[in-house]
């Protein structure tokens, strides 16, 4: 694997990085590689500079920044940008180190977005659950408006005026939605929208907002920096830049490994000092995704490669399995988040996702019948693309996938009452004893 200079995660283990001290000794805000260039372009060339970048969204659908902040109607009426760093994905936890330990920067990214967009008042949802983060955020932003890098004169330019406001929510998985997390801003229950109209269109309190991803913010202030094809020049050109990776399960340094996209799925797993025992499975971005099996890791990391193996990169929260997971214990907890994550909203959802919640139970816990694994999947098709947002389509993909690709382990547990890869107590020893060898 070829050397990569970190740009995301370049400070996060220097002491204090957080502190507008520190931010501005390595030429914050008011250098010339900072939001102070981004200010002396045309709002629409720095928009052009983004699109022409190709950033795609960090947060998991992977759409192109550049190109949703063209969407804005032009008619008048107040924009605003809302941050998104719910981070609700199990497996993923990338944006709260960048909210903890690098503040500032996503704050100058913001200043660079807003103008670009020509908003004035930029909203900040983080997780209820974060709250070291919320704090580190609010310290930031309060030593920027004592300085006057934030507010009536962003950074004393006399181009615009800029407020960023912090709202926590109260933990909930639907409000990485973006619909769902407009309607938590504005006070009222986190019930996603029919779309259209986009937030684009109407969006915080009907005026027109983008939305976007905590990471895909940050990265925005390198593009303007660096240029755009700077930019294109790391990773593939249909999904270029830098990205940080969530690295959890069965390997010897679980973590956050920044890498250029396109790295091998087997390259980021040996950067996290490679998996303990043998691999049976990989989640390439969060729980929500379809499990990849170990002929696929020397798939190129990217938003393509991954689609085009039958999966997707998400929020890229890689949770890599060992032969001794049980694949049916591992459905049966994600059915059981996910059915106590939907709000009610929608039948199919509310009640599709208990349907199959039970049915995994009973087939982990010796009371499985024949049939039950095609009942899952009828269950399954019922459900998918039937509800106002992606919720039940993030039981759905694992469902399906899991039971594609390791059906045996299912019929196993309706024949023989009990887990194919090893008794609980046998799991679990041999899962302490490879750890204490890692």
């Amino acid at each position: 694997m070829a050397k990569f200079e970190p740009v995301l995660s370049k400070y996060f283990n220097e002491p204090e990085a957080w502190t507008l001290k520190h931010y501005r000794a390595r030429g914050g805000y008011y250098g010339y590689a900072t939001a102070k260039k981004a200010l002396e372009m045309e709002p629409k060339a720095v928009t052009e500079e983004v699109k022409k970048s190709n950033l795609r969204g960090r947060g998991g659908a992977g759409f192109p920044a550049g190109v949703k902040w063209t969407f804005l109607p032009e008619n008048g009426k107040p924009r605003y940008l809302a941050v998104n760093a719910d981070e609700s994905e199990p497996g993923t936890f990338k944006d709260r180190e960048i909210l903890a330990k690098d503040p500032h920067n996503l704050i100058e990214s913001i200043i660079c977005a807003c103008w670009a967009i020509q908003s004035n008042h930029a909203y900040v949802f983080i997780r209820g659950e974060f709250t070291r983060e919320a704090k580190r955020l609010q310290a930031a932003i309060d030593e920027c408006y004592a300085e006057g890098i934030l507010g009536e004169n962003v950074l004393g330019l006399g181009k615009f005026k800029l407020d960023v406001t912090v709202i926590t929510g109260a933990g909930a998985y639907i409000c990485g939605e973006e619909t769902g997390l407009l309607s938590a801003a504005e006070g009222r229950r986190a019930y996603p929208k029919i779309k259209p109209p986009f937030p684009a269109v109407e969006g915080y309190f009907r005026y027109p907002t983008i939305i976007n991803n905590v990471e895909t913010i940050q990265n925005v202030m390198h593009i303007i920096a660096r240029g755009a094809d700077w930019f294109k020049s790391i990773g593939p050109e249909s999904g270029p830049g830098p990205k940080l990776f969530c690295v959890s399960g069965h390997v010897k340094k679980p973590g956050l490994y920044e890498v250029a996209l396109g790295t091998t799925l087997r390259e980021i797993i040996d950067m996290a000092g490679g998996p303990i025992g043998n691999i049976k499975g990989i989640i390439p971005g969060g729980s929500s995704m379809p499990i990849m099996t170990p002929d696929q890791l020397d798939t190129p990391a990217d938003f393509d490669s991954i689609r085009a193996a039958g999966s997707f990169l998400g929020s890229a929260g890689m949770i890599v399995f060992n032969d001794q997971t049980c694949i049916v214990n591992a459905l049966l907890n994600l059915s059981r988040f996910y059915h106590h994550e939907s709000c009610g909203q929608c039948t199919p959802c509310r009640e599709g996702l208990g349907w199959l919640e039970k049915l995994c139970h009973r087939i982990e816990f010796g009371h499985g019948k024949d049939g039950d694994v095609d009942l899952m999947n009828e269950v399954s098709v019922m459900i998918k693309g039937r509800t106002i947002c992606f919720l039940a389509d993030s039981l759905i993909m694992p469902v399906q996938s899991y039971i594609a690709k390791f059906r045996d382990e299912f019929e196993y547990h309706i024949k023989h009452r009990k887990c194919q890869t090893a008794t609980e107590a046998g799991k679990f020893k041999a899962l302490e004893e490879m750890a204490v060898t890692a």
